[in-house]
């Protein structure tokens, strides 16, 4: 058919068509194919001189192979977007607001991990308010952090690897000042009335959970930090391991 997919046999036309001297509009009206067909087929594949037919109808299924299909391309956006949706599911079960966690899912599956409000807006399709809401949020609860964009003159919003860490930190401080408000509440209600008793267990436990939580990030720490930086093999001669020699990626 003019203009569908060109076939072997029609590629060996056209190489039999050069070879007689015949020009590309009298091959393309001997295949009833479109002149642009020919030209575009025989430049991608040699040129005049060089046009093989063998040879270019498997260059041809290869770049097919490569090729992703509009099928897969559709695929992987669908498993995108899923993945946004369980994300943010995920986040909002936590406590965050729709938004804030839309927000941070877009953060977090962008290859960048940074984008500007601009960026988020048109992404989500809201108002910057909205962003600027969400962002506060997340800055808040340090899951995000801003650098300036000199050549824009503008915010960019990034997370990071640190960035739990330090999530994970401040929510460790907020149980550390409640455990000290309740106590203090136990202390003025008196501690053996009921509810200084009460106040009294409540700032125990989130005194436990505090130092609990604080001694869990070290750990994470430690062990982070050891992944980052293995231990550098000495190349030379007869030489073995040098333990002293790490490096930071």
């Amino acid at each position: 058919m003019p203009g569908g997919r060109l076939t072997h046999h029609d590629r060996r036309q056209i190489a039999e068509g050069l070879a007689e001297g015949l020009t590309q509009t009298e091959i393309a009206a001997r295949l009833h194919r479109p002149l642009s067909t020919v030209t575009r087929e025989v430049a991608r594949n040699g040129g005049p001189d060089g046009y093989q037919a063998d040879l270019a109808h498997q260059a041809t299924q290869d770049r097919a192979r490569r090729r992703p299909s509009a099928t897969s391309r559709e695929d992987d956006r669908r498993a995108v977007t899923d993945l946004e949706e369980q994300f943010t599911a995920v986040m909002i079960d936590t406590g965050l607001s729709r938004m804030t966690a839309r927000v941070l899912a877009s953060l977090y599956l962008t290859d960048s991990g940074s984008l500007t409000a601009a960026e988020l807006t048109r992404k989500l399709q809201v108002s910057p308010a909205s962003i600027s809401k969400a962002i506060g949020e997340l800055e808040r609860q340090e899951l995000v952090r801003r650098e300036r964009d000199p050549r824009r003159r503008r915010d960019r919003y990034v997370i990071d690897a640190d960035a739990w860490f330090r999530g994970w930190m401040a929510s460790a401080r907020q149980n550390t000042v409640l455990a000290d408000v309740a106590r203090q509440g136990a202390a003025t209600l008196g501690a053996t009335s009921p509810a200084g008793i009460r106040l009294r267990d409540i700032g125990d436990f989130f005194d436990h959970v505090s130092h609990a939580m604080l001694q869990a990030a070290e750990q994470w720490r430690q062990a982070y930090a050891a992944k980052r930086t293995p231990s550098r093999m000495d190349h030379r001669p007869g030489g073995g391991a040098d333990a002293s020699a790490t490096y930071e990626r």
